[in-house]
């Protein structure tokens, strides 16, 4: 699975992350070292208070470590200004969000377009043409000119999904990208990103559902700001087949 010639897309080097509360200090991440290589399917979970959240925001660039060294897709993030960690984080990573940030009014299409808008390389027209080709890859070709209010929750986190691809970033980073879904439409995502897992595609889903590590192809578990544990999968299930097994329901 994780042969030496394969490319390192995240290197986590002893990132430790303090946060001054009033006189305390509290130590959200103390010492997490890990590296993801390309093309793999990565759950990270943890309960409330593991310090999940601290790292998700650090995978993502949000925030920076108090020590140690991140390294996304070869650079080093952690002694960037706030400006060159924003460029960063719009080209090498694609955010998908539980409550899928969507723009209300706006078709799926603008939607899509907007990481492209802070990248001078694309005209208008290649902006149009990549969000539609994206949009199409999750199977909403048929919903184009659909504005989020006219969508259900399942389309809006295809949607998200397709934002998050239109950039070919080095990497997807879901946090808890099924959480607002019922049963059904959790397992079709998951559907999907199992097919983006199977084009190559890298992705880390942070949840604190157990059951969707099954799916993927490696676990890390957070307790308390330290990794307890880091297992490659070497059954993964297929949510297709799952998915086909649940009950049929009548949509609404």
């Amino acid at each position: 699975m994780r042969s030496r010639n394969m490319k390192e897309i995240i290197k986590l080097d002893n990132i430790k992350r303090d946060f001054k509360v009033g006189d305390e200090t509290v130590h959200a991440l103390r010492g997490v070292s890990f590296t993801i290589y390309e093309g793999e399917f990565v759950t990270i979970m943890g309960t409330s208070g593991s310090g999940k959240s601290t790292l998700l925001n650090t995978l993502g660039c949000l925030d920076t470590p108090t020590s140690g060294e991140y390294y996304l897709d070869g650079t080093s993030v952690r002694t960037m200004g706030k400006n060159a960690r924003a460029t960063l984080r719009n080209r090498k990573i694609g955010f998908v969000f539980q409550n899928y940030n969507l723009l209300p009014k706006t078709t799926a299409v603008e939607n899509v377009e907007l990481p492209l808008m802070y990248n001078p390389s694309y005209s208008a027209a290649e902006r149009h043409k990549k969000a539609v080709e994206s949009l199409v890859a999750v199977g909403l070709g048929n919903r184009l000119m659909h504005k989020s209010n006219q969508m259900s929750g399942g389309q809006m986190q295809r949607v998200a999904i397709a934002r998050a691809l239109v950039n070919d970033p080095a990497v997807i980073l879901a946090d808890e990208a099924t959480g607002n879904l019922d049963t059904r439409t959790s397992f079709e995502i998951l559907v999907l990103f199992q097919k983006l897992y199977a084009e190559g595609r890298t992705i880390i889903f942070v949840t604190h559902n157990p059951e969707i590590a099954q799916y993927s192809s490696r676990n890390i578990t957070l307790r308390d700001g330290h990794v307890t544990s880091d297992t490659v999968n070497r059954n993964i299930l297929n949510a297709a087949e799952a998915l086909a097994q649940l009950p049929k329901i009548h949509n609404s």
